[in-house]
């Protein structure tokens, strides 16, 4: 009957020391998560400021060799990071794919026009440069018939850009302060279960040190385990997002990698050992009859 109720015992602790290991591995992993995209937010940032540019449209019967010396013109300016020209065969066909119809035989002819597409550098893509760039184009007026972009996009764009950054920084701050909570409940759970045993080694004699050892090294443990399984499950995201999204989220920087898993790992043991340290002191310093009750 004794070896039953130890096998029951020992499997409780066995089972609340294993929930005390996930709840920290998914806390951490969250903390992970946020982690990598404060990192990439710049990087964020940057491709998508990239992939906004404008469109020089072209005269009617533009020479060929004009058109490739305006497009070296572009390339060579410091704030252009590519340029592609389109001509009005290829943009009739991209105009058909978006309607999904071919509009050249409704009307018998092709309206548009020959043009070059530009993608600017990040620090460029705002409403002032754009508009110093444009005036730049004004002086090739027997050859570009105007210069496209959408206004409004490039200044909503650079807002939010901003915006999401402050956002970024406080919801990193309350998760922080939300997966320490978290942890700490967790962790006071656990010596809960275990308060009876705390107070027995206390009334024979044990040291409080003696007593806190075993659960910081307790903790220690946990926060070690749970930050290793937080990082594989960190590589598993890492993986799949540089395959989905190729070219806009990039983690090639083996260091800043190795500081955010170090430093998930280290933050887990620091939580959990103060936790435990806490959650210990809290079962020592009180009486026997509120055991019960605390």
């Amino acid at each position: 009957m004794a070896k039953n109720k130890d096998q029951v015992t020992k499997r409780r602790l066995q089972t609340s020391y294993i929930t005390t290991i996930v709840s920290i591995t998914l806390v951490l992993f969250l903390l992970g998560v946020m982690g990598l995209l404060i990192l990439n937010s710049k990087k964020l940032s940057i491709y998508v400021k990239e992939n906004i540019g404008f469109s020089v449209i072209l005269k009617e019967n533009s020479k060929e060799a004009d058109i490739i010396k305006l497009r070296k013109q572009l390339d060579a300016t410091k704030y252009i990071k590519s340029t592609r020209f389109i001509t009005k065969d290829e943009a009739a066909e991209d105009l058909k794919k978006e309607l999904g119809e071919d509009f050249t035989e409704f009307i018998g002819y092709n309206p548009l026009l020959s043009s070059i597409d530009v993608k600017l550098y990040a620090d460029y893509t705002n409403a002032d440069s754009l508009a110093v760039i444009e005036s730049d184009l004004a002086r090739y007026n027997n050859l570009v018939k105007e210069v496209f972009y959408q206004k409004n996009l490039i200044s909503i764009v650079n807002q939010n850009v901003k915006r999401i950054s402050i956002v970024l920084l406080i919801f990193s701050g309350l998760l922080f302060f939300i997966s320490w909570a978290l942890i700490n409940n967790t962790i006071r759970l656990s010596v809960y279960s275990k308060r009876f045993l705390i107070k027995t080694m206390q009334l024979v004699g044990a040291t409080k040190g003696f007593i806190r050892t075993p659960f910081l090294n307790s903790g220690t443990i946990a926060g070690i385990i749970g930050g290793v399984i937080a990082n594989l499950m960190l590589v598993i995201i890492i993986r799949y997002t540089e395959k989905e999204f190729e070219g806009a989220i990039s983690f090639a920087d083996l260091n800043i990698l190795i500081v955010l898993f170090s430093g998930i790992i280290v933050l887990g043991v620091i939580i959990s050992r103060i936790s435990a340290f806490y959650a210990v002191n809290k079962y020592l310093k009180i009486k026997g009859k509120e055991l019960y009750y605390k």
